[in-house]
């Protein structure tokens, strides 16, 4: 799949700062892009990134997606903008339920209703494996705002503004993830895992990049893509860090699952499967059988859980994608 959509474009990246955000933006600098927006309200990481990022099409612009007037200002000549901002850390968004609500979902919300306003050509949000069948509050709010990203093109009336999802799971050393941590505590000798079954869905930053550019190639607007990615157990991922460390049973922490979802059987009626990933379709009037080009509807019991999933990562696969970090 080429990225040619992206060629002469004017990009924002909400969240810019972040581990996607920068891998996106470094991407895109290669494909043509002719401006790249970095949005996002930390002005210490936006000083920085400018310090990495040098190339005169990259602009930094501090704002809130909290903050609907900034956004009208920021997307002002924007044609497509890649939403990866979010409150995500799970325990604090059990903790601070109302920020993660008014960054979350409300921020969902600012972006459709500035995004159609502005003329913005495509909008792509980043979701999460958490979003399906979620059991805690950040899963909880990023299926608000998957619900509100898709439903943003009945909204749309005259313009042609489109919106669609991305979905996948964890992202192998994105900043808060659990390789990091894993590696800190080496030096201790022993590694907390939370429940010897627990599984996850992997993907590397790479991978998200490129399945996110390939999203804009495919999407019509409401689409969920969902990538196939492999799947992975905690305590091998304990064996490829620390493979002289001890590990000790901590159990599982508020919010957290054993095994995470991304397309359930209520999901499969409506969704496609191709070689390399999966469509939730919309389920919307509008929504054309021609768009569905070369997909296979799936079977009403087919569920895509991560301790079903048929692709497996080994200790030593693991192994190597952690000492690429």
């Amino acid at each position: 799949m080429t990225s040619n959509s992206i060629a002469n474009k004017t990009i924002l990246v909400t969240g810019g700062t972040g581990s996607f955000g920068k891998n996106f933006i470094r991407k895109a600098l290669t494909l043509g892009v002719k401006k790249v927006i970095v949005f996002s309200r930390d002005e210490l990481k936006q000083y920085e990134m400018a310090q990495e990022f040098t190339d005169s099409r990259v602009r930094f612009f501090i704002g809130d997606v909290r903050d609907k007037d900034r956004l009208y200002r920021a997307f002002d000549g924007v044609d497509i903008v890649i939403h990866a901002a979010a409150l995500k850390h799970v325990g604090a968004c059990e903790y601070n339920p109302f920020e993660a609500v008014k960054t979350n979902i409300n921020g969902a919300q600012n972006i459709i209703e500035a995004a159609i306003d502005r003329g913005v050509e495509k909008v792509i949000a980043l979701s999460t494996d958490k979003a399906c069948s979620p059991v805690n509050l950040y899963g909880a709010t990023k299926l608000a705002s998957d619900k509100l990203f898709v439903a943003g093109n009945s909204y749309v009336g005259e313009k042609h503004t489109k919106f669609s999802v991305v979905r996948y799971g964890n992202v192998v050393g994105s900043r808060g993830s659990v390789v990091p941590f894993f590696k800190k505590m080496i030096e201790t000798g022993t590694l907390p895992i939370t429940d010897e079954r627990m599984t996850r869905f992997w993907i590397t930053l790479e991978q998200g990049v490129q399945f996110v550019l390939d999203s804009l190639e495919r999407m019509y607007g409401g689409e969920i893509f969902i990538p196939k990615i492999p799947s992975m157990k905690v305590t091998d991922l304990a064996k490829a860090i620390g493979p002289a460390c001890k590990t000790e049973i901590v159990g599982i922490r508020p919010g957290e699952k054993l095994h995470e979802a991304m397309i359930t059987e209520d999901d499969a009626r409506h969704t496609l499967e191709y070689n390399s990933y999966y469509v939730i379709q919309p389920e919307f009037s509008w929504w054309s059988k021609e768009y569905a080009v070369g997909g296979k509807l799936l079977d009403e019991t087919f569920s895509y859980i991560s301790n079903i999933n048929d692709h497996w990562l080994t200790v030593e696969e693991l192994k190597d994608l952690v000492e690429k970090m």
